[in-house]
């Protein structure tokens, strides 16, 4: 009868994880999906679309023109 510690063994040996696959793996995905949760909280600072909600407080004058807009800055 074959020595069945030495056999399995030897293919617990052969099945062990090589290198930091799944370690890597996981690193790389969290860091594109922490890039493009960044990259749409700056990106929405930038919005100029008058039809979303204004959480700035202003009611809307009706005026046409744009709350980002150099001819409404006070300076």
């Amino acid at each position: 009868m074959p020595d069945t510690i030495d056999a399995t063994a030897a293919l617990l040996a052969a099945a062990a994880p090589e290198g930091p696959g799944n370690t890597l793996r996981i690193v790389l995905l969290v860091s594109i999906v922490g890039a493009a949760l960044l990259a749409w909280f700056l990106l929405r600072g930038y919005r100029t679309d008058d039809t979303a909600t204004r959480t700035d407080g202003d009611a809307d004058t009706g005026t046409g023109t744009d709350a980002n807009s150099d001819d409404n800055a006070n300076a």
